[in-house]
C-alpha cells in the first residue's frame, strides 16, 4: 500500500466530516440480476458461490476509492485488494478463507476451489484481522434479505474496510437474482461509487457468454 494524499482530494470535506463519526459505515443492499451467470457456472462447471466472489472482486479493483484503507489516521491506497470470505463447515458453523485476486473467473475458480479443500482438512477461524487489502465477505445461502446489519469490535472505522455479503439466489420472472449488500467507510467512498461497484458488476455478469 502506498499513502494517499488527501490535501488535494475532491472528498477531503467529506473525509474530514465523517472521519470523526462513531459509526461512519452506510449500508445498501440490491438485487443483482445473475441470470448469464448462473447459466454461465452451468455451462462450465464453475462455482457459483465463487463466480460471484470474483465478479465483486474483479470489479472493487476498478473502484479506487475501494481500495482505500485508514491506518493510524492516515490514508493509503492498495494497487489490488482480495478478499476474505466466510466457508460453511459441515457441521454448520462457518470459519473464513482468504481468496486471492485472480485475472480470470476461471483461474479464481481453481484458486478457490483448492483454497476450500485445504481449508476443508483442517478447519480455523481466521478473520484477517490484522489485514488491510481485503474486503470481508460472507455469503448466506438460506435466505433473501432487504438490509444487513454487521457485528462490530469497535476499531473498524480506524480501518475502513468494505464488507459484502450475498444472499440466496431467487426467481424473478424469467430472471435469476440474488440480494447483494455493500458497507463502506463514508469518509472513504459514498452511494456514487457502490453505484460504480454495481453497475460494473452487472456488465461483467451481461458480457459472459
Amino acid at each position: 500500500m502506498k499513502e494517499f494524499s488527501i490535501e488535494n482530494w475532491k472528498r477531503k470535506a467529506q473525509f474530514d466530516f465523517f472521519k470523526s463519526y462513531e459509526d461512519p459505515f452506510f449500508n445498501i443492499t440490491v438485487n443483482l440480476d445473475v441470470t448469464k451467470l448462473y447459466k454461465f457456472c452451468k455451462k462450465n462447471n464453475l462455482s457459483f458461490s465463487l463466480a460471484c466472489i470474483y465478479v465483486a472482486l474483479k470489479s472493487i479493483n476498478e473502484v479506487p476509492e475501494f481500495k482505500l484503507r485508514i491506518y493510524k489516521n492516515k490514508v493509503y491506497i492498495f494497487d489490488e485488494v482480495h478478499i476474505g470470505s466466510t466457508i460453511l463447515n459441515e457441521d454448520n458453523t462457518f470459519s473464513f478463507c482468504n481468496f486471492p485476486f485472480k485475472s480470470t473467473i476461471f483461474d479464481f475458480d481453481i484458486s478457490g476451489k483448492k483454497i476450500i479443500e485445504t481449508h476443508k482438512k483442517g478447519v480455523t477461524l481466521g478473520a484477517q484481522e490484522n489485514e488491510l487489502g481485503i474486503v470481508h465477505c460472507s455469503i448466506l445461502p438460506w435466505f433473501t434479505f432487504t438490509s444487513i446489519k454487521h457485528a462490530r469490535k469497535g476499531d473498524e472505522k480506524n480501518k475502513g474496510i468494505p464488507k459484502i455479503v450475498f444472499g440466496s439466489l431467487f426467481k424473478e420472472n424469467k430472471q435469476r437474482k440474488i440480494p447483494f449488500s455493500v458497507e463502506a467507510h463514508h469518509a472513504l467512498l459514498d452511494g456514487f461509487h457502490v453505484s460504480q461497484l454495481l453497475s460494473k458488476m452487472q456488465v461483467l455478469i451481461n458480457e459472459l457468454d
